[in-house]
């Protein structure tokens, strides 16, 4: 099996598995347009606040941050919300902020809550990494089938984003604004972050979580760990996560690591002792991560990810003679 198949089951597995562990409303309870809600963190940037939850059908998988930039040439945006019905709206509301089209969308990664949205756009004015078309064309029906499920008719008339540009690692000025292009990995195989050098705005996309536990569905943790440490050399004024608060300062990155290492170690320990998927997953965590929202959730799918990798490294294998 490939690489790539197993990435795009895995992907849909994983979201089947939300629809089946959260409450199905009625479609009809959700009243369908999204309330985007823009707060500005920045002379004429604005952040549109992702829900702290898993993606549900209440909440039209609305959960990553999106951010507008205005600059001189049409407005720019980080990431294109869960749905084709999420970028239209999104579309309009950049519009309406700037006074002027949008002219670039940047996808930061393949998962659905910041991808699926920029359906809405010209694929000439998207782009995203140089495997993100890619990984569209492999992943992206089941990745959208998978959204479906979960959020219904929310989902209406999304289909699979196609970029129309790939974002290069350099520096791209659009306007008065100069993003300099990181291609990192880690949280995915393809994680591309941008700094805006003339604010000095960080967006590491979802290489960094902040309040928030953070998802590993499709993580290498130690390549993720060396994407945190690239991202804390950077003089950055504001740091907008993928999910949670903006922020000065690096708490977001550090709290990042420090998941990371804490599911890492649970994991491995519930391993050595011998415990079943049900058992690791109710075991305690530490104190500190209290605080951060759906972290029980999250905990559970990590062992779902991260355990198989454990077994099939260090388990023995019964063969037939």
């Amino acid at each position: 099996m490939s690489q790539e198949t197993t990435f795009t089951r895995r992907a849909g597995l994983a979201l089947g598995l939300c629809a089946a562990a959260l409450p199905w409303l009625p479609a009809e309870a959700a009243p369908l347009a999204y309330p985007l809600a823009p707060v500005e963190i920045a002379p004429r940037v604005w952040t549109i606040y992702g829900a702290p939850e898993p993606i549900t059908r209440a909440n039209g998988g609305a959960i990553a941050n999106i951010t507008v930039l205005d600059t001189s040439d049409g407005a720019v945006l980080i990431d294109a919300g869960p749905s084709h019905r999420y970028g239209t709206a999104l579309k309009a509301l950049a519009e309406r902020l700037t006074g002027k089209p949008v002219v670039q969308v940047y996808l930061t990664h393949i998962h659905a809550d910041h991808v699926l949205g920029a359906t809405a756009f010209d694929p000439g004015a998207v782009s995203g990494g140089p495997a993100l078309r890619g990984d569209l064309k492999r992943a992206g029906t089941d990745l959208t089938n998978g959204m479906y499920r979960v959020a219904g008719d929310w989902m209406r008339g999304t289909g699979v984003p196609e970029p129309g540009r790939v974002a290069e690692a350099g520096v791209e000025t659009i306007g008065e604004r100069r993003f300099r292009i990181l291609p990192l990995a880690g949280h995915t195989r393809e994680d591309l972050c941008l700094f805006e050098e003339s604010s000095g705005l960080l967006f590491p996309g979802d290489l960094v979580f902040l309040d928030r536990a953070a998802t590993t569905p499709d993580a290498d943790p130690e390549r993720w760990r060396g994407a945190l440490t690239t991202l804390s050399e950077i003089d950055h004024r504001l740091l907008i996560p993928g999910h949670g608060p903006v922020e000065a300062g690096r708490r977001g990155i550090d709290q990042t690591r420090r998941w990371l290492d804490t599911v890492e170690a649970r994991i491995g320990d519930g391993f050595s002792r011998g415990l079943d998927v049900t058992e690791l997953m109710a075991e305690p965590l530490p104190d500190w991560t209290t605080g951060l929202a759906v972290v029980r959730y999250e905990f559970a799918r990590s062992v779902m990810h991260l355990l198989p990798a454990l077994e099939r490294r260090d388990l023995p294998r019964c063969t037939q003679a």
